[in-house]
């Protein structure tokens, strides 16, 4: 409890006055007959002595004064307590990558520091220790009202690279060369050290700020810091890794694998055991749903460090295999044609096997050819047209190639081949040369023993050297390449086992094949070493849109390991247009920052708080000033009773009475449940207390969106059992279903279908997405259980022209939380209830998207639209209501023309 004006409370000395004031009460009158004759001889003179007033009435009325005292005090409830120190209260807060996942708590607990500090008159300054997007150091604001201080808090939002501290406590050191005297600090801390990203760290910044008078530290407590690194591709799934700030006790992830409109096509847990802070999962994933995923998201976790973008590199190719000699002995170990592709590209792409025709049937990013010729005819035409429709033919030497050459080279052969020992042999085998600039093996190391004894001759030419991607020591081309159309042929001169070299062998090898697979979807070497601008970038909750003001190009060698900055922020480089997915690259945030770890070294003396869960302040005194007027009618209605101003006898008493206990049972009887005195939404209770007050305060956000945005006047949402509650008071009932939800008793059932029945509606949430036409298994399973007694009408996807489309806003989709899976209602044939769907079911998660706190925050993201999405389903939630509540209105020719009269007026 804390008083906006305490001085007033002074006025609670003089209640020993009033009371020896107001103990005093005038008698009653005296009726009196008075007969014109004996007027003195029948008129007493009895001395007159003043009556007491009754105890209880003196103190209603001490407790009338006492009120107004306190409330004129403006007290407040849940009140912030000040922060200690003397001098301007400076607000630090970090407000890097680390800060998104619980933003809004970090806001809310500024503004209550700032409440206190507005009662107090202090003055206050603002920290910022990420650098702001238009890349500049940290910097502190001039000194300013808390209030102008709280309009600035409302603009900022976290920033998707990590916090400098270090420059922060330069920026610190400055602006207290300007403002000497003490100050107080309030710093909101993420809780981690970014040990690689700042200079010195978190210590020295916490000790310059409790230097200057007092400290106090906001930072979370029980929610882990977690970072999503890009997975590792295997044969066939995606291996995820969870880094995170331990907990004492075994929690998980949940990984989302969506695609480019928000649709999730898997999802992976990642237990994490107890004290650990890095765990794995893998996610299966069949080769045609892989190609599909665009990025992974950590459910639950808002943040550009619970968001991976997967470009080309992450997406498994098909390739084909074709050997030149019999197909059996293409895998025996260590001498067979394809055995070192097999074990080079399995990791990173699916291997397929056949013949040409057999091969091209289905669609192939790459075909290898070990040492086959390709035969004239329609398997060279059929070749011909899948090389230039975009397809990737690499080639490799042998005998047979080498007597047989064929019209597919990228470049003319020489007829025989470089053998040591004839006409043209070395002294001694070959190594390789640096691979030239352009190349897309440009940056890999030539280890000094791959060596080459034989291989194919290319025929000299001026173009030679442009297309030309490997080299030998003495600069025999070793890998040549062509375009031919949309797509490319490259040779390797040498075989693909190691009867002419060694190079299958090494680990250059698989690097060069495995960035030959990639180069075959247009990434690494399409755009060569020029740098890719950005033209989508993460913001700091994960979302994408234009690029960040002062983003510049990165180049390619670096997008793999660049640790996010306000120049390179994580998102989408290289060319969008037209929606060409194989020239952008991803720059990641979990690929350049390091495992987060808790921070260390807090200064002693600071003082200590909890971010997350702090209650509204609430103003007392307009409800004690309105208790002491209320209070102030019962004494005078009371004093007219006991004067015989108002009637006489018990019968005035008693009426007294009841009217005193009317006026005191009044606000309690204003914060009556009864569903009856209003109109409001009901949730089905399901017995999970989280879900529950979700459900609670999703309805409480849609009641005041509908509040304020239309003539509709909804009470507070109220929960309700089927079966013990009357529910013909609620227009619409929210039903979360769970998993493990049992089916309804008898009772349940029919009252829920009496509901129905008398043009109730129930929207069922099975809070899963509901991606593409259905549901997840033990969604379904739960609906099936939870509908088994239920009238249910059959059901279709909403159509385009369903009045929940239309009911107040038009709408194109209706989203919640999640987007992209169907929404089902009642079929358009079905004619009960006018044609109003008694059931709507989704997997949403709708109540997530709406919910408020008790500061009118958002405590759930939505993934991944963010503010346009959420308002997206705040509109369905209206439409929703008003089709609860007209139904069919806007669906009924009969009402056209009144609609129309309406609109032309």
């Amino acid at each position: 409890m804390a008083f906006a004006a305490p001085w007033l409370l002074t006025a609670l000395a003089l209640l020993p006055i009033l009371w020896w004031l107001l103990r005093v009460t005038p008698p009653a009158p005296k009726r009196q007959s008075f007969p014109a004759l004996r007027l003195l001889q029948e008129l007493p003179a009895p001395e007159e002595t003043p009556s007491r007033t009754p105890w209880w009435l003196l103190a209603l009325r001490l407790a009338a004064a006492a009120l107004i005292i306190v409330g004129l005090a403006r007290p407040v409830w849940n009140a912030t307590a000040g922060e200690g120190g003397q001098g301007p209260l400076l607000v630090a807060i970090d407000d890097g990558w680390a800060a998104a996942a619980d933003w809004p708590d970090r806001l809310a607990s500024i503004e209550s520091v700032l409440d206190a500090a507005a009662r107090a008159g202090r003055r206050t300054a603002l920290l910022l220790t990420a650098p702001p997007a238009v890349p500049d150091a940290p910097r502190i604001t001039g000194l300013m009202p808390a209030e102008e201080l709280r309009s600035r808090l409302a603009a900022l939002r976290p920033k998707p690279w990590a916090p400098d501290r270090g420059a922060a406590r330069e920026a610190l050191a400055a602006w207290r060369a300007q403002h000497a005297g003490p100050f107080a600090a309030f710093y909101v801390a993420d809780g981690v050290e970014h040990a690689a990203a700042e200079a010195p760290g978190f210590a020295p910044l916490a000790e310059a700020l409790a230097a200057g008078g007092t400290l106090t530290l906001a930072r979370s407590e029980g929610r882990p810091t977690r970072l999503l690194p890009p997975p590792r591709g295997e044969a066939d799934r995606l291996v995820l890794t969870v880094r995170t700030t331990p907990l004492p006790v075994p929690s998980e992830a949940v990984v989302l694998a969506r695609t480019g409109d928000g649709r999730t096509l898997d999802r992976a847990v990642v237990r994490i055991p107890a004290g650990a802070t890095e765990a794995e999962a893998a996610m299966p994933l069949p080769l045609e749903i892989r190609n599909q995923v665009v990025r992974l998201d950590l459910d639950g976790v808002a943040g550009s460090n619970a968001t991976v973008l997967l470009d080309e590199r992450f997406r498994r190719r098909p390739v084909g295999l074709i050997a030149g000699g019999e197909e059996s002995a293409a895998d025996v170990p260590l001498i067979g044609e394809l055995f070192y592709l097999d074990r080079a590209l399995s990791p990173h792409a699916e291997l397929r096997r056949g013949g040409v025709e057999a091969l091209l049937a289905r669609r192939l990013s790459v075909l290898v050819l070990a040492d086959r010729p390709v035969n004239e005819g329609r398997e060279r035409d059929q070749l011909t047209r899948w090389i230039e429709a975009g397809g990737t033919l690499v080639r490799f030497a042998g005998p047979r190639l080498a007597e047989a050459p064929d019209t597919l080279m990228p470049v003319p052969l020489r007829a025989g081949e470089r053998q040591l020992g004839g006409a043209l042999s070395w002294e001694r085998p070959q190594t390789l040369a640096a691979f030239p600039e352009g190349s897309p093996f440009q940056g890999l190391m030539p280890p000094p023993e791959v060596t080459v004894e034989r291989q194919v001759l290319a025929e000299p030419s001026a173009r030679l050297t442009g297309h030309t991607w490997a080299r030998l020591a003495d600069g025999t081309p070793l890998v040549t390449w062509d375009n031919r159309g949309a797509g490319r042929i490259v040779m390797f001169h040498v075989t693909a086992n190691a009867e002419w070299s060694n190079l299958p062998l090494s680990g250059l090898f698989v690097e060069m094949m495995k960035r030959l697979v990639a180069l075959s979807a247009g990434v690494g070497g399409a755009d060569g070493e020029a740098p890719l601008p950005p033209f989508e970038t993460l913001d700091g909750f994960g979302r994408l849109g234009p690029p960040q003001p002062g983003a510049q190009p990165i180049p390619p060698a670096r997008i793999e390991s660049e640790a996010p900055s306000p120049r390179h922020p994580p998102g989408w480089y290289g060319s969008g247009a037209g929606g060409e997915a194989a020239h952008r690259r991803a720059l990641n945030l979990g690929a350049g920052v390091a495992p987060p770890r808790l921070v260390t070294g807090i200064p002693a003396g600071t003082a200590l708080t909890t971010i997350g869960g702090v209650p509204a302040e609430r103003d007392l005194g307009p409800w004690l000033l309105a208790a002491a007027m209320l209070l102030l009618v019962v004494d005078m209605i009371v004093s007219l009773l006991l004067r015989g101003l108002v009637g006489r006898g018990r019968t005035r008493a008693m009426a007294g009475a009841v009217m005193l206990g009317a006026l005191l049972a009044g606000p309690a009887l204003a914060q009556d449940g009864n569903a009856a005195l209003a109109t409001r939404l009901g949730y089905v209770v399901t017995g999970d207390a989280a879900v529950d007050e979700i459900s609670r305060t999703g309805l409480v956000g849609l009641s005041d969106f509908v509040n304020r945005r239309t003539a509709a006047a909804l009470a507070d949402p109220l929960p309700v059992t089927p079966g013990r509650d009357d529910l013909a008071f609620f227009p619409l009932l929210y039903w979360p279903v769970l998993g493990d939800a049992p089916q309804p008793s008898a009772a349940a059932a029919a009252a829920l279908n009496g509901f129905m029945r008398n043009g109730g509606i129930i929207l069922f949430d099975t809070r899963d997405e509901g991606s593409g036409e259905g549901f997840s298994p033990g969604s379904r399973a739960a609906l099936r259980r939870l509908t088994r007694d239920l009238s249910v009408p059959p059901l279709a996807p909403v159509p385009e022209d369903h009045v929940l489309k239309r009911a107040f806003y038009l709408l194109q989709d209706l989203p919640g939380r999640f987007t992209g899976g169907s929404v089902w209602v009642a079929r358009e044939q079905d004619r009960a209830n006018d044609s109003v769907s008694p059931v709507i079911i989704g997997g949403h998660d709708w109540a997530s998207a709406w919910a408020i706190d008790a500061r009118g925050n958002n405590p759930y993201a939505v993934i991944p639209g963010g503010a346009r999405q959420r308002t997206l389903a705040y509109r369905f939630g209206t439409n929703l209501v008003m089709y609860a509540l007209t139904g069919n209105y806007k669906g009924d020719q009969v009402h056209v023309p009144a609609i129309l009269e309406r609109l032309g007026n």
